[in-house]
Order: structure tokens, then C-alpha cells, then sequence
């Protein structure tokens, strides 16, 4: 067993981000996954003592003591490793590594936000709110076609981590809008980064 514990759940991308992580740092094994179910409408108590927001990836280490949220999360796991290597260590190329995270992850909120207005029923549904969602879906999107390249060699950087798990719900969720049809280089790169051992691993089943 691992000395650390992380709240897990397989169709989780924020937890599949820490995973993804945790693999291209070679920090698989010093976690073991606890099933936690979390619903926005429905706080697990099993999870609060650990997270008040009863939100996943929740990692709590050997001391007992806990970080929350999956950024964090991966920061930690990057300085286990020896520090700098899904995230450079400071100057210039630290924070534009951190702003491209910061756009992906605020992407994989984005997502998550409208697939739960999505899942309502239609009469409930605010027409405003799902058109802002695929407006802002639609700008992210072509931000990141525009930087879409080749993977370089070496352990992913926690942006591409994010972007990756990122495209896969889209995949997983959202399958009806095939955003790879107009989004040609990083339907590219994504391919790439499902071919990688870490995505692989981790990778989102229907049956999970």
C-alpha cells in the first residue's frame, strides 16, 4: 500500500488529472485509492472530515495532515519528484506553465458546470447559461488549436495534463458537439496524449 491516500473516483477528470500526474512522475504507487462518491447535492460525511467541500482529488498524507484541490495536488507530487518537472521552478516559463494550467482547469470547470445544465430537464434548463457555456467552450478551443504541437520528450507538463483529461471528457461527455471536425491540431495532440502510459492507465471507461 501507498503512504499516501487520495479520495478517488474513476470518472472524475479532476482526479484523473492527479493520476495522470502521478504516473509521469512515477508516484503511482505511493497512493492508495479510497472510492469516495461525491454530488454536488449531497456531501459525503465520510469525506468532510478530510474536505469540508466534500470535493475530490483529496490526498491525505502520511501525517494525517490534507491538500485539496487537484493543482495542488500535482504541485506536491511534482516537488516529491525532485521539483520542476511538470512544473518549471521559477521565472518566466513557471508562470506561463501556470496560466495554461489555469485556463485548462477553469475549462474543466466550465465543462462540468454545463453538463450539470445540460442533465436537467429541458423546462428547467436556462437557455442563457448553455449558450455562454459553448461560446466560452468554442473561444478555449480555438486558444488551444492555435499552441497545438508535438509532444516533447520527457514527463508531460501539468498543462498538457489538464488540456488532456480536459479533451477526454469532452469525448466522454460530449460526444454531440465533435470538436475534433474544426479542431484539427489538437484533435492531433490529443491522440498523442492518449497513446502515452499515463493516459493510458487512466483512462475513462464506460463500465468504470
Amino acid at each position: 500500500m501507498g503512504d499516501m491516500i487520495l479520495h478517488w473516483s474513476p470518472r472524475s477528470p479532476f482526479v484523473r488529472k492527479v493520476m495522470v500526474a502521478a504516473h509521469e512522475l512515477g508516484l503511482a504507487d505511493r497512493m492508495t485509492l479510497r472510492r469516495t462518491v461525491v454530488q454536488m447535492t449531497r456531501p459525503n460525511p465520510d469525506l468532510l472530515p478530510d474536505n469540508p467541500l466534500s470535493k475530490i482529488p483529496t490526498l491525505v498524507l502520511g501525517d494525517g495532515s490534507v491538500l485539496m484541490d487537484s493543482g495542488l495536488i500535482c504541485e506536491y507530487l511534482d516537488s516529491l519528484a525532485g521539483g520542476g518537472i511538470i512544473i518549471p521552478a521559477a521565472g518566466p516559463a513557471r508562470w506561463s506553465e501556470l496560466g495554461r494550467h489555469a485556463l485548462a482547469t477553469g475549462f474543466l470547470d466550465l465543462l462540468i458546470l454545463w453538463r450539470n445544465e445540460r442533465n436537467k430537464l429541458v423546462e428547467k434548463q436556462t437557455a442563457e447559461w448553455l449558450s455562454s457555456f459553448a461560446t466560452k467552450a468554442s473561444a478555449v478551443l480555438t486558444r488551444f488549436e492555435g499552441g497545438a504541437g508535438p509532444i516533447a520528450p520527457g514527463p508531460l507538463p501539468l498543462s498538457g495534463i489538464a488540456l488532456g483529461c480536459c479533451l477526454s471528457y469532452l469525448d466522454f461527455r460530449f460526444v454531440d458537439l465533435d470538436w475534433r471536425a474544426s479542431h484539427p491540431r489538437l484533435a492531433q495532440w490529443h491522440d498523442a496524449f492518449r497513446q502515452r502510459p499515463s493516459a493510458i492507465a487512466t483512462e475513462v471507461r464506460s463500465d468504470g
